[in-house]
């Protein structure tokens, strides 16, 4: 695919990727066991793929295609019974979660992939930093002018998808006070952030094309954007998700994030310019540091409100425009959310009951499990 030609899929069709946390059940460190637990898997019939990750204390379960909830929320169910049953093998443990809270990046190890040691080696330290976990969710769209239309128009609810996934809120032992600091390490990445404003797939190609011809990137797997146009796979793809602690909550994330698709598409396609970006690093920050407190800023109307009652608004125009039972389902989960609190605040729950971060650990791990 050296044009970067957009293979084009079912719209609205999911995929999602989880990145998770493997940690020893004595101290609840994170622990280098992906390369055993991939090999005790592959022993195994099991749903989904499961390949490693940049460092060996963490792996990345991604699912097929899905076109409903609950077909999604079944597979992820079945990869995480995999998982669990594999990992009680090796006696080691796994976590949702956007960060482990007290890991020291020092001890990491890169994994023995060629594409992992050429990050090491270029990027330094900043590729055992990158030992954190996102959601990534694939949206399929059936051209690349879809694709790159609705990647920009959904920059306005990225804050919502940080909110209601956020679950790092503590890092190498301290509270953070963000809500997601696993963002913060991906922006130090020198393509991170937002992709670059364009609406045509042709002037897409001559971007990748000009980038890859000045040796700046070799694929497309070297740019870090929160969100990304997959050519291969003929979707978008949203990576600025932490992971979740449960499957449940992954499965209801991308079933907004798909339902916000369909209707983003569906109504009058308003022009599109480059001013949609306004607000776009302020309002993510605001998510990321406050989570649904925190504030999101329409420049077009000059109004500001809170995320969490964003998400509450948006949620009554989705369930107008949907009478899937299984979509209405995922709705009252994030509403669930708002109203009750998102992930991050069940972490720092645990951890001022138990004043252990040992306990929190054991608990994410137990709550993985569905336990």
């Amino acid at each position: 695919m050296g044009d970067l030609d957009f293979r084009g899929s079912e719209p609205f069709t999911l995929g999602v990727e989880l990145e998770l946390q493997l940690v020893d059940r004595d101290a609840y460190d994170l622990t280098r066991a992906a390369s055993a637990l991939l090999a005790v898997l592959r022993q195994r019939s099991h749903s989904g793929e499961v390949k490693l990750e940049i460092t060996q204390s963490m792996v990345e379960a991604a699912t097929g295609v899905h076109t409903s909830h609950e077909s999604l929320l079944e597979e992820l169910s079945r990869i995480r019974d995999a998982l669990a049953a594999a990992a009680d093998e090796l006696g080691v443990g796994i976590a949702g979660g956007g960060a482990h809270p007290f890991q020291h990046w020092s001890e990491r190890r890169i994994s023995d992939r060629p594409r992992f040691q050429k990050v090491s080696d270029l990027y330094g330290y900043l590729a055992k930093l990158f030992t954190v976990f996102g959601q990534h969710i694939h949206i399929g769209c059936q051209d690349g002018d879809e694709a790159l239309y609705l990647l920009h128009a959904m920059t306005g609810y990225v804050p919502h998808l940080i909110a209601l996934s956020a679950s790092s809120p503590y890092y190498q032992g301290v509270d953070t006070a963000f809500e997601s600091s696993r963002l913060n390490t991906v922006l130090a990445f020198p393509l991170s952030g937002r992709a670059p404003f364009l609406l045509r797939w042709y002037e897409f190609q001559d971007y990748y094309r000009r980038m890859r011809a000045a040796g700046i990137v070799g694929s497309m797997k070297d740019f870090y954007w929160d969100l990304r146009p997959n050519a291969g796979f003929g979707t978008i793809e949203i990576r600025v998700c932490d992971t979740p602690l449960t499957v449940e909550r992954a499965a209801a994330v991308a079933t907004y994030s798909k339902a916000l698709a369909r209707w983003l598409l569906a109504k009058p396609r308003p022009a599109l310019t480059e001013a949609v970006y306004l607000s776009y690093s302020f309002n993510r920050f605001q998510a990321c540091r406050f989570g649904m407190g925190g504030e999101l800023v329409d420049m077009e109307s000059g109004t500001r409100r809170a995320i969490g009652e964003d998400i509450l608004a948006t949620l009554d125009t989705l369930r107008d425009h949907t009478a899937d039972a299984g979509e209405q389902a995922a709705f009252d989960s994030i509403e669930s959310v708002v109203r009750g609190g998102n992930d991050a605040r069940w972490i720092r729950e645990q951890y001022e009951a138990t004043d252990s971060f040992v306990r929190l650990m054991e608990s994410q791990a137990q709550r993985f499990r569905g336990k």
